[in-house]
């Protein structure tokens, strides 16, 4: 009898364990999509951010290269317009980056709003 109680007792225990486990997998898919998706943006936003300045170092060394000519005003030329497409590539990561988190935000809350509503 003690034996068939402990079997018992040790299947129940197993048994809500198994669930109780499946349960927490399904539910924490909200939060992996938002942190996959927070980790795309961020990689988005630092790829964006490394090519805008690879591409103002090359219009200040083009702007350098045109000063040392004496071509003044063309050197400031391409000082600003590598100013404006690194700016405008800062502007466009950000923006991505902000899009990828709202949206893996809006995920996570969707996910939690259907666990809690049972």
């Amino acid at each position: 009898m003690k034996k068939l109680i402990v079997i018992g007792l040790s299947v129940l225990v197993l048994g809500s364990a198994v669930t109780a486990s499946a349960d927490d997998r399904s539910f924490d898919r909200g939060r992996r999509i938002n942190q996959r998706l927070d980790a795309r943006g961020t990689r988005i936003n630092q790829h964006l951010d490394a090519r805008g300045d690879r591409i103002n170092d090359r219009f200040d060394a083009r702007a350098a290269r045109a000063r040392a000519d004496g071509k003044y005003k063309l050197a400031e030329r391409l000082d600003r317009k590598g100013d404006r497409i690194e700016r405008h590539l800062d502007k466009k990561g950000d923006r991505i980056e902000a899009r990828l988190d709202r949206r893996g935000d809006r995920i996570d809350r969707r996910f939690d709003h259907n666990r809690y509503r049972h």
